[in-house]
This record gives C-alpha cells, sequence and structure tokens, in this order.
C-alpha cells in the first residue's frame, strides 16, 4: 500500500503536568519539576489508498469520534494521572495518543503534539 494520500485532524486541549526538574548531571531545569500547565496542539495523520467504494482513506466522522474521546480524556486533566503518561513529556503524549488510534486506524501515519506556550 502507498502512504501518497493522508487526511489529517487536529485539536487542542489544556493540561496540568510536571516533569522530573534538574537531572543528576546538573542539566535540566527546575521549573519544570512544579506543577504548571500549557496548551498543546494534536495534528493526527492517516494515510492509505482511497477505498473503491467510498474514495475515503478513512471515515472522517470516525476519526474526529476518536480524536473527540481523546481529547475529553486529556483536556484540563492533570496528565501525570493518566495511566501511561507517568511522564508527560512531548514525545510520549504522541506515543499515548498513537496507541490508542492505532487499533482502529491501521494507516495512522503521524501524531504531531506541539506546546506553543512555554
Amino acid at each position: 500500500m502507498s502512504d501518497g494520500m493522508r487526511i489529517s485532524q487536529e485539536f487542542t486541549f489544556d493540561a496540568a503536568h510536571k516533569l522530573g526538574g534538574v537531572q543528576a548531571d546538573g542539566s535540566g531545569d527546575a521549573r519544570y519539576a512544579r506543577l504548571h500547565g500549557h496548551s498543546f496542539q494534536v495534528c493526527v495523520s492517516i494515510a492509505g489508498e482511497p477505498d473503491p467504494e467510498t474514495g475515503w482513506v478513512a471515515d472522517f466522522g470516525a476519526v474526529r469520534e476518536a480524536l473527540d474521546a481523546i481529547r475529553t480524556e486529556l483536556d484540563h486533566a492533570y496528565l501525570n494521572e493518566i495511566a501511561g503518561l507517568e511522564t508527560p513529556t512531548l514525545e510520549r503524549i504522541a506515543l499515548w495518543i498513537a496507541g490508542r488510534l492505532k487499533p482502529q486506524f491501521k494507516g495512522l501515519a503521524n501524531v504531531t503534539v506541539a506546546r506553543p506556550s512555554n
């Protein structure tokens, strides 16, 4: 299967988290060890060949429904308390979202998580 065709949907959520802060080697930033919040932007892409009958790579309504469920779980949550997000870096949030979507959308091609706020 070629993955030349992609559809994408985006969503945002606001959540709180904390990270490890300063590491044993002195690297890191103590600010991140304190509880703080961000607005997160997520973009999910699904790739594949369009179905010959529907013309769809994936049912856009089903994608929206799945993303709405994820957004509901993450929005205004304390991410460290969600199973699998005990250390909620952007990378781990992306992997967590991908893990939720992959069983339903075999053509899942990309999950991007951005944090435009400081």
